[in-house]
């Protein structure tokens, strides 16, 4: 029987220790610091990003809503003139006489206007507290109130309005005497209405309308002859 050998080679092979399994290096306490700094300031810079976005995107819609108000406020809902319209001015009472002795008129007068206030615009106007006038050669010899209201969209409101002459007035007026005796009266009616239009409830806008009218009184027929009217508006 022939000798069994083991080679030098696989000697050593089987004698070598076997390699021992290394544990994975614990992580370094500075660098999880690091790591965790860095995902902070990722969440700050996210959270800053969406602030942005969310203010640019407010400041856009509020800017497209105030462009929508001001086209609609300077088109659909552009303010117009409400008009004050003076319709017939009547003689209700008329009573003169002369006092030769004294050159002196006595007069009674009492006038019926009939008024329209107009609106024509899409939203209400509203006006204040006024008064009618009665004039008589530049001077107020009577005067009627007229209360504030208000008149609703594209409405026409009639006024009835009676206006009396202050006779202690016209004492001092020498002028009455010759038209009196001419037959003819000369006299004028004034109204003006101040208010606003608010379009949207945003803009407020000042309005003001008068009407002028100019009178002739027939003393014998107690009537008017003739009557011939201005009106103004201004926004």
């Amino acid at each position: 029987m022939s000798d069994f050998s083991i080679k030098p080679d696989d000697k050593k092979e089987e004698e070598k220790p076997a390699t021992a399994m290394l544990p994975p290096p614990k992580p370094n306490a500075s660098s999880m610091e690091t790591q965790s700094a860095n995902t902070g300031t990722a969440k700050k810079l996210r959270r800053k990003r969406n602030c942005k976005i969310c203010i640019c995107f407010t400041i856009l819609l509020i800017l497209l809503i105030a462009i929508v108000i001001v086209i609609l406020a300077f088109t659909l809902f552009k303010p117009k003139r409400p008009t004050t319209t003076i319709d017939s001015v009547t003689v209700d009472r008329l009573q003169a006489s002369v006092n030769p002795l004294l050159l002196k008129v006595l007069l009674n007068l009492t006038l019926n206007v009939d008024l329209s206030l107009k609106n024509p615009n899409r939203i209400g106007f509203s006006y204040d507290s006024s008064s009618a006038l009665l004039n008589y050669r530049g001077q107020v010899i009577g005067e009627a109130p007229l209360p504030a209201n208000r008149i609703a969209a594209r409405k026409t409101v009639p006024l009835n309005i009676t206006l009396t002459l202050m006779a202690d007035r016209l004492l001092s007026e020498t002028q009455l005497l010759s038209d009196v005796m001419a037959g003819v009266i000369p006299l004028n009616t004034f109204v003006k209405v101040t208010g606003k239009v608010t379009v949207l409830k945003i803009f407020k806008i000042k309005v003001q309308s008068s009407s002028s009218c100019d009178l002739s009184i027939s003393v014998s027929d107690r009537n008017v002859t003739s009557q011939h009217c201005k009106y103004s508006t201004k926004l």
